[in-house]
């Protein structure tokens, strides 16, 4: 039986073999949440997921929750209703917009709130969003916002490094909001050779979006060939829905 590796200082991650089949995938607890220990997890198909009163777990389930971007579903409902807000686009009605970037730390505080629910706290420990902001500001870290006349309502976050995006947590206070961000961030990096985004567990939300379950070998495999691609060109502005980003505007 493997014993769960404790983190102190530099000390770097066992392999992801190490880790628990109860509870599935925990592999190592203490450690911090500085950007050079969070991009060695990452690359390594590691994430941190942990409570307000804990200490610093990281993770490395097996099998692993992926969108394939060619896998994206969308909805027939969902389809009508991007049809509809690419039709007030048209007409000059910006009622609705997509950006990136642009509200980094309203977007982790907003799925903070929506992760808490009926429960008593949120994985989103304040440690956490300091600790992803922190890496936001460096270009690694994104947000995709969902505006309904002006007001912040859906939205996700996550990490891009180098052709690999690895989705964090999403939001909705609006129907479809997390959705219409969702799909605005896959034709995004479709267009730019992302073929993967790492959904981390499975959940009947992802599914439903084509989201599905790989071995955790052929997860870290693909990436650690992704990382080592150039790094996305990735500034605020605004999505549409063929993937291209667009001068930002402080008029929404």
């Amino acid at each position: 039986m493997l014993n769960l590796t404790w983190l102190e200082g530099d000390m770097p991650f066992p392999p992801v073999t190490h880790a628990l089949t109860e509870p599935p995938g925990l592999l190592a607890a203490g450690g911090d949440l500085s950007i050079s220990r969070l991009r060695a997890a990452y690359s390594q198909g590691i994430f941190p997921w942990y409570s307000q009163d804990e200490p610093p777990l990281w993770w490395s389930p097996d099998p692993r929750m992926v969108l394939k971007c060619d896998d994206l579903h969308v909805s027939r409902s969902l389809r009508k209703r991007l049809r509809q807000i690419a039709r007030a686009q048209a007409a000059g009605d910006l009622s609705l917009v997509v950006t990136t970037d642009t509200a980094f730390g309203s977007v982790i505080r907003s799925c903070a709130r929506s992760a808490i629910g009926d429960q008593p706290g949120t994985w989103i420990t304040q440690e956490m969003q300091l600790a992803y902001e922190a890496w936001h500001l460096v270009g690694q870290a994104h947000s995709i916002e969902t505006w309904l006349n002006g007001e912040l309502v859906g939205g996700l976050y996550g990490v891009c490094m180098g052709r690999m995006f690895f989705g964090e947590s999403m939001f909705s206070f609006a129907s479809d909001a997390s959705k219409i961000a969702f799909v605005h961030l896959v034709a995004f990096l479709k267009q730019r050779g992302v073929t993967w985004i790492d959904c981390q567990m499975k959940t009947e939300h992802l599914a439903s979006l084509g989201a599905r379950v790989v071995p955790r070998s052929d997860f870290i495999q693909h990436v650690q060939t992704s990382i080592q691609q150039p790094s996305l060109v990735w500034h605020p502005g605004f999505l549409d829905q063929q993937g291209g980003l667009h001068a930002h505007s402080t008029d929404l």
